[in-house]
């Protein structure tokens, strides 16, 4: 026999089975057919209904928790395999006789005399025993819960790895079936196209879709539309800066729901049952409440929250569905130069833009009110309002004279008291005739008056704009330089603003500029015509910029379409008195590992408590009053080394913190924190531990 035919007559061990696959958390979206391009699959993957702040790309719903399944699987199985083993032991006890032949009368009694039907009627008297013993020791059991523990989910498995059905091609969303049923084949071909041959993005794809939209509120004829496609394929309402995508993206986007993933629910008790396992996400459904988020230097705030959610606007805004102010720190990494429009350096000699001071009004009301907010909204003791009217009484004489605002210098020069500065403005304003040259003849006068006066808040408007007035910004704050001022009344177009503060040797001025900023964005967004965009602001440290008026401002942004992200170390940085109204006027807080027990409380606080199920076991010792009771106990002893005992389990509901501030110092883990979400329709998540390190990029 040759080695062939000893191969050929050998039997082959057929290869060891490959271990399944563990289940993924969030489940993949079903996989493309050979040769199909990315962008088909990402726009067919489903995107089921899930509560705010579940990643919804590939999100398939956990199963609703039963009543019954608090006990573990092993007791499940050991019952299963004991109920199993009693109901064979039973049937082999009666088939054998060794029980007797009682329970055979019926079949004795009432059979037929015919032999044969006997036979049939017996199998079936046997068989009838034999279920009913099956159905016995399957309810004793539990083995109808056993198999929905184990197969079924196994079946589940089966039916993910199974490659999905292909979609009819009148839902196949590849094919742009809502173009093609209102009135744009054409358009819709030339998108299919592009989609099929890869020249569109999922960038381009969202663009494209807020562009129909618009359509389909009459905001753009169907016709220019059309023309627009088919002119520009993919590359259609493209952003005015020309960018269609941005080069390296460090987090996952969901473009079509406008989500960004930012980490994974951890699955334990504290979690709800629908998030366990969940990834979770932002939008700007929940931004739109403003978020909070509070952790020491090096927790991850800037790396695992702000860059992913700063990324993620900026996509918004070459889609053309957002508007994007992110302020930081010199260096604080929000972002490459070029996922930005405009960038603006404050104090650095190469920046090509300026911020404008008055924030693009030409009512000095308005731009002496923010100003104010900005110069002394901090200080105790101070009015803000009183020092708006000082503002005022200045502002609004220079700008009747010279057409515009005066720069940081001329201001400081008024708020002294400069005799020669307010000389020259009161005679150029007696040399003009008319109503408005008299009233702020009058309202500078008022303020000559004022000057001097003891509490005047002309003083610390001073010290405060003398912070600004240094050799470093002397080119900056230029209301004369129009071209290179950026102003936040743009906050109707999808522009992408990078503001840098001098924080190093400018601490105080990076303070002020910050507080400008949230002033004017909260007072721009809110005045918007078109609130179609939704408008973000972006802060990366917001200490000491907390202030009662701009907590109001905050609060008015939930109804304009627009929402702040604001980070700190701790809230120390925030005055006493303020530091619960701002978790009350925010809808998403955020608490990082690290936060210490005087951080935490006002987030246990705000979080409040609930309702949980505790069980207390007590033992009590059995004591014994006849001998043999007595001689039992003593050999129990002797077996178990301690006397016998008796469990008693007493179940009760309670009230507890869902987070204490001890749980929020000592029991978050390093890469973790804890988030509660609440979006502008109303609807809100209690707060769910995150794993921050499990968002994968893309």
């Amino acid at each position: 026999m040759t080695a062939a035919d000893e191969t050929r007559g050998t039997p082959q061990q057929p290869p060891a089975p490959p271990a399944a696959p563990p289940r993924p958390t969030v489940p993949p979206p079903p996989a493309a057919p050979p040769g199909e391009p990315a962008l088909a699959q990402w726009l067919r993957a489903p995107r089921a209904s899930a509560g705010p702040g579940i990643w919804r790309y590939g999100h398939r719903p956990r199963p609703a928790p039963r009543k019954d399944e608090d006990g573990p699987l092993r007791r499940l199985v050991f019952g299963a395999l004991a109920s199993a083993l009693l109901g064979w032991l039973l049937w082999s006890l009666l088939w054998n006789g060794y029980l007797g032949r009682y329970w055979l009368w019926p079949l004795e009694v009432l059979g037929p005399s015919d032999p044969w039907a006997f036979v049939i009627v017996g199998w079936a008297y046997y068989g009838i025993w034999a279920i009913g013993i099956t159905v016995v020791a399957a309810r004793m059991g539990r083995w109808k819960e056993l198999a929905r523990r184990t197969l079924v989910p196994m079946w589940h498995n089966l039916q993910e790895q199974a490659p999905p059905t292909a979609p009819p091609p009148a839902a196949d969303p590849a094919v742009w079936p809502e173009l093609r049923t209102h009135g744009a084949p054409e358009a819709a071909d030339t998108l299919t196209s592009a989609a099929r041959f890869g020249s569109m993005s999922d960038v381009d794809a969202a663009r494209i879709r807020h562009a129909w939209s618009a359509v389909r509120a009459g905001r753009i004829p169907a016709a220019k539309f059309t023309a627009a496609v088919r002119d520009r394929g993919a590359a259609a309402y493209i952003h005015p800066s020309g960018h269609r995508n941005i080069a390296r993206r460090t987090a996952h986007h969901d473009l079509l729901t406008r989500q960004v993933r930012i980490g994974t629910a951890v699955d334990n008790d504290r979690t709800p049952h629908t998030y366990r396992g969940a990834g979770m996400a932002l939008d700007p459904q929940l931004l739109g409440t403003s978020l909070l988020a509070v952790g020491p230097a090096g927790s991850g705030k800037t790396q695992r929250l702000v860059r992913p959610v700063v990324e993620a606007m900026s996509l918004q805004a070459l889609a053309g569905q957002c508007a994007l102010v992110a302020v930081g720190p010199a260096g604080a990494a929000l972002g490459p130069d070029d996922a930005f429009d405009v960038i603006v350096r404050p104090g650095a000699a190469d920046s090509d833009h300026d911020l404008d001071l008055y924030g693009g009004t030409t009512d000095p009301d308005e731009a002496a009110a923010t100003l104010a907010e900005a110069l002394v909204g901090d200080m105790d003791g101070v009015d803000t309002r009183r020092a708006a009217t000082a503002l005022a009484q200045l502002l609004g004489p220079f700008r009747v004279v010279h057409g515009r605002f005066p720069t940081v210098p001329e201001l400081r020069e008024l708020l002294d008291g400069a005799a020669p500065a307010l000389g020259a403005l009161r005679d150029a304003l007696t040399d003009r005739d008319g109503p408005a040259a008299a009233s702020a003849l009058r309202e500078l006068d008022v303020r000559a008056r004022q000057a001097g006066r003891a509490g005047d808040v002309a003083e610390p408007l001073t010290d405060r704009i003398a912070r600004l007035d240094r050799p470093a910004f002397a080119t900056f704050f230029q209301p004369t330089d129009t071209a290179r001022q950026v102003s936040l009344r743009a906050l109707d177009r999808p522009l992408r603003v990078r503001i840098d503060l001098p924080d190093r040797g400018h601490v105080e001025a990076s303070r002020i500029l910050a507080r400008l900023i949230l002033a004017q964005f909260t007072e721009c967004a809110a005045a918007r015509a078109d609130r179609s965009l939704f408008a973000c602001l972006v802060i990366a440290d917001a200490s000491q910029i907390i202030t009662a008026e701009a907590l109001r401002g905050i609060q008015r942004l939930r109804s304009a379409n627009a929402g702040a992200v604001l980070t700190l170390r701790s809230l120390e940085d925030v005055p006493t008195d303020l530091r619960g109204a701002l978790l009350g006027a925010v809808g998403c807080r955020m608490a990082f590992a690290g936060v210490t027990t005087w951080d935490g409380a006002p987030f246990a606080e705000v979080w409040g408590k609930e309702w949980v199920e505790t069980r207390d076991v007590t033992d009590r010792q059995i004591i014994a009053h006849s001998a043999g009771g007595k001689a039992l106990n003593s050999l129990r002893t002797v077996v178990s080394g301690k006397a016998p005992t008796s469990q008693a389990v007493t179940v009760r509901q309670v009230e507890r913190e869902r987070w204490s501030a001890s749980d929020l110092a000592h029991a978050v883990p390093a890469g973790h924190a804890v988030l509660s979400v609440a979006s502008v329709t109303g609807d809100s998540a209690p707060p769910v531990l995150v794993d921050l390190r499990t968002a994968p990029g893309r």
